[in-house]
This record gives C-alpha cells, structure tokens and sequence, in this order.
C-alpha cells in the first residue's frame, strides 16, 4: 500500500497548516496542503490502486484526523461509477457521516456521496433517518448529499417524486435555526430556483417565514423579481 499521508505531509507547508487550522477550527491535525495538490495525488492513486485497496485507503486516511487525509479520502471515492460494485464505497462514506464536524470535510464526503446516491437511489432510505439525528452535521448531510435532486434538467416522475420526498426533510428542518442547516435550506433552494422557480416561490410562500432571513435570502437569490 502506498504511503498517501507521507506523501502528503511531504508536499505540506507549516505556515499554510497554522492557518488552515485558524480557519476551519476544528481540533485536528493540518499539513498545509492545497486542494488541487490532493487532487493531483488522489487522480494518480485512483489510477494505481484496486478497489479495494482504494477503500482500505481511503478508510485509513480518515482514520489518520488529518484535514488532508479527510479530504483525500473523500475524493478517491467521488467518482460517477465505481465498477464492479459500490456497496463498499457507499458503506464507507455513510459510515463517516457521524465523524463529520467541519463543512469543508464534510462538503468533501458529501460529494462522493452524492455520485453513490444518484447511483442508487433507493438510498435515500438510509439518508432519511439521518434527517432525526442528534448530530447537526448528520441532519445537514440529509441536504448536501442530495443536491443532485435539484440539478435535474428534465427529472422524470420518479425523481420529482423523490425531490418532493427531500423538500420534506427541508421543511422538517425550518425551525431549527443552526446556522448550518439554514444555510443548507436555502442552498437547496437556491439551486433547486435555477430548474423549478415556481416550486421555490411556492416553498418560500408556505415556510419562508418560519426560517432565518439570511436563508431566505440565499433560497431566493436567483428567482425573478
């Protein structure tokens, strides 16, 4: 197996750590590498590795605390398809999900868990109970890890049905006013305007008043008027 967080701790700079450290708060250990580095690094090792070595990896390096190793983590698993099965992959990242405790790492996890959802669907399922979680970061994931479901140009009924599945978690969500999930609400939102303005202005018109102002504001960005 290859030594991905000594490489990564080779290409690191101190004073870009202290700073990334000040910058994203939370309590672990920061080697000071850019994000186009890791991808440079995450590209190659995708490349070199079976999957499964690419799933002992990527565990690993979460297990490491490390920003970067989070990070890297993350990316060796965001990929559209992962042959010839990606129950392993999407165990992993969901398996994640209650560690998560910072938006950069967990937008990171979030993505590669978007490309397992779209994949299968019917995930959702799990996504669900995590809407009811203690844990803040896991009811935001509910959000960030489904954003595909209002990115859809043309979704056919199965999917509208499921988006509708998912704006009920976000109305669920309008009186917890953490920051971090108004922020999610109205990011949903906003994206979901570019496709379905209508349903948007319709959202806004039922629960816009129960939310904080600012996410209103983001949720309303893009719609006319």
């Amino acid at each position: 197996m290859i030594d991905a967080l000594g490489e990564l701790a080779r290409l690191g700079d101190a004073q870009k750590a202290e700073e990334m450290a000040q910058y994203h708060k939370a309590p672990r250990r920061y080697l000071g590498v850019a994000n186009p580095v890791i991808d440079e690094k995450t590209r190659a090792w995708r490349k070199e590795l079976t999957l499964d070595e690419r799933l002992r990896l990527a565990a690993d390096l979460w297990d490491s605390d490390t920003h970067e190793g989070r990070i890297a983590a993350a990316k060796l698993l965001t990929q559209a398809r992962i042959r010839p099965d990606d129950q392993g992959a999407w165990d992993l990242i969901a398996s994640w999900v209650p560690s998560f405790d910072a938006w950069a790492i967990a937008d990171h996890a979030s993505i590669a868990g978007q490309k397992r959802l779209v994949w299968v669907p019917s995930r959702l399922d799990t996504v669900e109970a995590w809407t009811t979680s203690d844990h803040m970061w896991t009811r935001r994931a509910a959000l960030v890890m489904t954003l595909p479901w209002c990115r859809n140009r043309n979704p056919k009924p199965e999917a509208l049905e499921q988006r509708e599945r998912i704006l009920g978690w976000a109305t669920g969500y309008v009186p917890d006013h953490d920051w971090f999930i108004q922020k999610a609400i109205g990011w949903w939102l906003r994206d979901l305007s570019k496709r379905d303005p209508a349903r948007v202005t319709q959202f806004l018109d039922m629960h816009g008043e129960g939310m904080k102002p600012f996410a209103r504001r983001e949720a309303a960005r893009y719609l006319p008027g």
